[in-house]
């Protein structure tokens, strides 16, 4: 869709066909199992966390199809307008929220990388310690249980058909 058509309104926005995805991202992120049983911080800080690690590892398994991986942009395009909203609901001004956004973009392809790693390496320390890195945890909690449950959910990914991933139909 080129700008003009969004500016005027004709066409329809391809991101459209993902918003169920990412809905579905999010809905699978407030999970309290992430926060209770694998110890990541129930704050806005440690939500934000968890919607990027499973984000992170939805986009993954989706630049493993080819008819996937083009539309990794337009997730990611989702994911910056939602934060961009929440940003904008809470109250960050004009002038900061594109900072803010860079910076919110700049962890997700960090955390990209690091979980690449952490995944294809056969030293479960690899992603065990990128997420100690990542995530806000409680204080006392390591990051051994949230790593064996994230390292569940992509091999669960791995396992689901590349239309039931656009229709949204993924299970924690």
């Amino acid at each position: 869709m080129s700008l003009i058509q969004r500016l005027l309104g004709t066409g329809r926005d391809p991101r459209e066909n993902l918003r169920p995805l990412w809905h579905r991202v999010v809905e699978i992120s407030r999970d309290p199992h992430w926060y209770a049983q694998d110890g990541v911080a129930d704050t806005i800080p440690g939500r934000f966390d968890m919607i990027t690690a499973l984000l992170t590892l939805v986009i993954l398994r989706m630049e493993k199809d080819a008819d996937l991986a083009p539309s990794t942009a337009l997730l990611t395009e989702l994911f910056v307008e939602d934060m961009d909203g929440q940003l904008r609901e809470g109250g960050v001004g004009d002038l900061m929220v594109g900072k803010r956004i860079g910076n919110l973009v700049a962890a997700l392809g960090g955390r990209l990388g690091a979980y690449r790693d952490g995944l294809a390496s056969e030293d479960p320390a690899l992603l065990r310690d990128a997420i100690a890195r990542n995530m806000t945890m409680v204080e006392g909690r390591t990051a051994d249980s949230l790593a064996e449950s994230l390292r569940s959910f992509a091999e669960g990914l791995a396992t689901v058909d590349g239309d039931d991933i656009l229709a949204a139909r993924i299970t924690r």
